[in-house]
Parts: C-alpha cells; sequence; structure tokens
C-alpha cells in the first residue's frame, strides 16, 4: 500500500478511511514517522495551497485537518516511546479586546498540520500574556491575530513590550486578521504578514528556517 491513498483520503477528509489506512500501513511495518510525514502531513500539504488558492473552503479544511489527527493518534500508539519531530513552537492568539478566533483557529490548524507544535492562547490576550507565554514556552514564531481595526495597536504594544523584556531577537512574529497588510507588518517591525492558514504555514516554515 502507498502513502498516496493516505494522503488522498485526508484531502477528501475521509476520517474513517484515513484511520483505516493508517492501521493498515503499520501492520505492513511502514515506519510510524513515515506514515507521519510521508502520509499523514503530506496530504495537509497539499490541503493548503488548495485552500489558498480556493480551491478547498474552511469546512473542508477542518475535515481534513480532523482526518489527519485521528491518523496521527493510530501513528502515536506505537510512537509511545519516540518523540515525533517538530518543525518548531508557535504561540498564538488574538489580541486583547478582540474575541475573534475563527480565522486564528484555522490559522493554528494549518500550522499545526505543517508539524509545527501549537500553543493556541486563546482570544482577548494582553501584551503581558504574549511575553509571558513567550518566557514560557520559548517560542520559535509568535502569532497575533485582530480583526478590529481598534485593536491593531496592541500588536505594536506587544513587540515593543518583547523589545524592552529583551525578547525580541529569540522570536519571528507574524500577523494576521481582516485589516491587517504587509504595510502595518513592516510599519510595526513584524517579522512577516499571512492573509490566511496556508500562507502562515509556509511563513513560519520559511522564518524558522532562518533562526
Amino acid at each position: 500500500m502507498s502513502y498516496e491513498a493516505l494522503r488522498q483520503a485526508v484531502l477528501s477528509g475521509d476520517e474513517s478511511r484515513v484511520v483505516e489506512l493508517s492501521k493498515s500501513l503499520l501492520s505492513e511495518g511502514k515506519e510510524p514517522l513515515e506514515i507521519v510525514n510521508e502520509g499523514l502531513i503530506g496530504g495537509m500539504n497539499i490541503v493548503g495551497p488548495k485552500f489558498k488558492r480556493g480551491e478547498m473552503y474552511v469546512p473542508e479544511v477542518l475535515m481534513s485537518a480532523k482526518a489527519m489527527s485521528s491518523g496521527l493518534d493510530i501513528a502515536k500508539t506505537v510512537l509511545t516511546d519516540v518523540e515525533i519531530p517538530s518543525a518548531g513552537t508557535v504561540v498564538i492568539g488574538t489580541v486583547e479586546g478582540d474575541l475573534h478566533d475563527i480565522g486564528k483557529n484555522l490559522v493554528a490548524i494549518m500550522v499545526e498540520s505543517s508539524g509545527f507544535k501549537i500553543v493556541n492562547l486563546g482570544v482577548d490576550q494582553s501584551v503581558d500574556d504574549f511575553i509571558d507565554a513567550v518566557k514560557e514556552h520559548k517560542p520559535d514564531v509568535l502569532g497575533m491575530s485582530a480583526l478590529l481595526t481598534t485593536t491593531m495597536i496592541k500588536m505594536q504594544d506587544t513587540i515593543n513590550a518583547l523589545k524592552e523584556e529583551g525578547l525580541r531577537n529569540r522570536v519571528k512574529v507574524i500577523i494576521g486578521g481582516a485589516p491587517i497588510t504587509q504595510t502595518f507588518a513592516d510599519e510595526i517591525e513584524a517579522d512577516g504578514y499571512a492573509p490566511d492558514g496556508a500562507s502562515a504555514a509556509e511563513l513560519c516554515k520559511n522564518l524558522v528556517s532562518l533562526l
């Protein structure tokens, strides 16, 4: 059995098929990490570009991510003593005064599906919350989201606080949300801007490669 079938099952969001194929590949003696990378993450690596091109929509992406996660659970049953390699750690949250999280959660799913460990702080996160999370989790990337123009300034405040705490050089900062632009990202000295989940995953990979 090839990994292509598993990738296609992830792509179609067929959870039961993903579980079935993951079990079959394990029974054939395939390496669990290979199943994860070649099959499960490989499938999500197809989903990302399709979503970016408008060929897939949010509900379909969520189905694919759920299917991948179920396959990952199967692989983990024989990986109890093996740490699944991570592409890095990303702390993500919506800034203070903003309770919107659908877009942020989709970004978290896409980034996690690309092999990153995600620490999702949730919504209405203050500058201190972000600073504390950076100190605690020591992420490679800090992602901030805002949907309200009135809360965008909190991104600038957080970057300034990172500088004051001597943490700015230790973490890459990316921002996103409906009112956010690359121009704004440049103005506040963020390391990058992503308009969607697929772009965010790609951006995180590129930034971590520079660390």
